[in-house]
């Protein structure tokens, strides 16, 4: 389904039931589109899945959930202008109830992947109408009511009540479309019936009385009406051909070499034509009277394009013809040609799909012109007419551009003068070459587009990576909410402090050295950096010397001691085995409470304040090179689930006076 039906269905559960219910709904269905895009197609059993969601969030029947979501959605395609086409289509709401397939044949050009239901009126009278409803989906049956519903509502000032009548391979609750229990595809069917006030449409459109200026008018002779409707097939009540317009059977002629020209006339117009549009929808002549404003689309069955075959038919005696006499060299080498391109034609048939492909040019990438002729695509409506008690089908072919009217077979003279058929063909053709150089340069831009939008991204994620090491991501994805409170306190976390000893001498003015501290600690920093384990350690900042991190913030973490005395251990391991001469580190490790937060607004820091800091600070530059000083806490908390530790006694610790730490010397085995 396309989007525009889900957006429908978003729109209204938030403006009917909040915003917190359609929350509801969509964590229910487990749906991970934030919203939808009108012309995107979505998966079918979205629509059965919100109802049913929408209807445990609210207790409301699931029937009523799919009707309410088919009167939001002709509320919602109001906003798009689509209102006026349904206004415009008659005065009457029956006029609508016979046009709405017209309406998705129209709509076809907008959303070609449009897969339209087929809805046919098969009676009327002064309380309402009977409908018929023919689609591949199930379980939309309510929505449909809720549609005709609002229409009959909003459009026509009716109130309408419907209900089903017969049902046929509908399942509740679902689109994927019915079981099938035998091979060939299968239909749902419903016969809905409405009832609402139809009187004034019965008496102006039904029960009217012919003017007397129409009864004196002589009845028109049937050859004159096909010389100006060459494109015509009058139908008999067995739906037969009786009669044809001249382009018609020339043109079944031209597409079926090798057939006996006189079959056409007297034929079911089923044996010769393949009806596309209304799908599903029975042949008959009850049938067809309910249907005069409807448009048909039949396709022409046709068995090949041999032209020698073709020119043998056509001067061939089939009456006649003998198969123990002989024939003359021509005849037989046309005979021949038909029966050739039969065996040709069955085996393309066969193949099926792979026909398709073979129409992809693989050294362009293009489709390769078609060899022959294209099978035409009649369009038009039914008409009845009463002084020959037949049925009328008034069609013109469909034909896009001089291309196509050459792959049918047909020229500009076969055309209608008087329609316009003519007109959009020329049309079409004069602005093919016009449309071949907008669509080159929309796809050149499309491709800058794309471009941009690659680069963009790649700028996008270099300016996440450098953002997320100066600040965490929660607290960044909250300052880019605009949320003001980037401050959070901690009620224990784990500070670390390392710093690097003997990299420089300080009195020192030599270039050639400060250059060779730089080269070490940036190779001692970078051995740490690897040692970060995000989220159980973030790296804070590091300040000459000093390497600081803290385990427990800004992600909680309750082991926040035993992951920054692992951090401290393995640190100690990683840079002793660089060697790197002379270079020697201490660690200090303290726990509690701290409050953190982002400082600064040129190169904005995450930074933690308060006792624990400072304390943490004083544990690494009281320590030992090579050592890992633990504040008392800090100690007993790891001790307790297996790391050595040793007492060092008590450490004079400026502005703490005498505190006892210990050395960390082994994690738990």
């Amino acid at each position: 389904m396309y989007g525009m039906l889900y957006e429908s269905v978003q729109h209204y559960i938030q403006q009917e039931y909040g915003m917190e219910t359609w929350r509801k709904v969509c964590q229910i269905v487990d749906c991970k589109h934030q919203s939808f895009k009108t012309h995107q197609i979505y998966p079918d059993k979205l629509m059965p899945d919100f109802a049913a969601a929408l209807s445990a969030s609210t207790g409301e029947s699931f029937d009523f959930c799919m009707n309410f979501f088919g009167r939001c959605f002709v509320r919602f395609f109001s906003n798009f202008g689509y209102d006026k086409m349904i206004r415009s289509t008659g005065r009457y709401f029956c006029d609508f109830l016979q046009s709405i397939d017209n309406i998705h044949v129209q709509m076809r050009f907008t959303y070609p992947k449009m897969k339209s239901p087929s809805m046919q009126l098969t009676n009327m009278d002064d309380d309402g109408a009977v409908i018929l409803y023919r689609s591949g989906r199930t379980g939309m049956s309510k929505y449909l009511i809720g549609q005709m519903t609002e229409v009959a509502k909003e459009f026509y000032g009716l109130d309408m009540t419907a209900y089903v009548l017969e049902s046929q391979n509908d399942i509740c609750g679902g689109t994927a479309g019915p079981i099938k229990l035998t091979e060939g595809p299968l239909t749902v069917i419903v016969k809905y019936r409405l009832d609402f006030d139809n009187r004034d449409y019965m008496a102006k459109r039904v029960n009217v009385i012919a003017h007397p200026s129409q009864l004196k008018m002589p009845s028109v002779d049937l050859n004159v009406f096909l010389e100006l409707f060459p494109f015509t097939i009058v139908l008999n009540h067995d739906m037969k051909i009786t009669l044809a317009g001249e382009k018609i059977v020339e043109t079944w002629i031209l597409h079926n070499p090798g057939v006996n020209p006189k079959t056409f006339i007297g034929s079911h117009i089923l044996d010769r034509f393949q009806c596309r549009r209304p799908k599903d929808t029975q042949i008959q002549w009850e049938t067809i009277l309910q249907m005069r404003t409807v448009l048909f689309e039949f396709e022409l069955i046709r068995t090949g394009h041999n032209r020698a075959a073709y020119d043998a038919a056509l001067n061939f005696d089939f009456e006649n013809f003998d198969e123990a006499s002989s024939l003359n060299e021509a005849q037989a080498m046309a005979l021949a040609s038909a029966k050739e391109f039969s065996a040709e034609n069955a085996k393309e048939e066969a193949a099926g799909a792979a026909t398709s492909k073979d129409e992809i040019d693989p050294a362009t990438g293009q489709r390769r012109h078609s060899v022959g002729l294209r099978s035409i695509l009649l369009k038009g409506q039914m008409f009845y007419i009463k002084d020959v008690d037949s049925l009328i089908f008034l069609c013109s072919p469909l034909i896009e551009n001089l291309d196509e009217l050459h792959g049918i077979g047909l020229y500009l003279n076969d055309l209608n003068p008087h329609g316009l058929s003519r007109e959009l063909v020329m049309a079409g053709w004069q602005h093919c070459s016009k449309l071949e150089i907008m669509f080159e340069k929309e796809e050149q831009r499309s491709d800058e587009l794309e471009k941009s939008l690659e680069l963009a991204d790649s700028w996008k994620r270099q300016g996440d990576e450098l953002l997320y090491s100066m600040i965490p991501r929660p607290i960044a994805e909250r300052m880019r909410k605009s949320e003001e409170h980037v401050c959070q306190s901690f009620e224990e976390v784990s500070v670390i402090f390392i710093e690097v000893l003997n990299v420089y001498d300080s009195g020192s003015n030599n270039i050639q050295d400060a250059m060779q501290a730089v080269t070490t600690l940036n190779k001692v920093f970078s051995a740490l950096d690897e040692e970060i384990i995000s989220p159980f350690v973030y790296k804070v900042e590091t300040v000459g010397m000093v390497y600081m991190a803290v385990s427990g913030a800004p992600d909680v973490n309750p082991l926040h001691a035993e992951h920054a005395c692992d951090l401290a251990l393995r640190v100690m391991k990683k840079v002793k085995a660089h060697a790197l001469p002379g270079v020697a580190i201490r660690v200090g490790i303290n726990s509690g409470p701290v409050v953190a937060g982002v400082v600064g607004m040129k190169v904005p820091r995450y930074c933690l304040f308060g006792d624990t800091v400072n304390t943490a600070s004083r544990m690494e530059s009281s320590s030992d090179p090579w050592m890992i000083q633990l504040s008392n806490y800090t100690a007993l908390k790891v001790r307790k689930v297996g790391y050595k530790v040793e007492a060092r006694g008590f450490v004079k610790v400026k502005g703490k006076g005498e505190m006892e730490t210990y050395w960390l010397l082994e994690g738990p085995e």
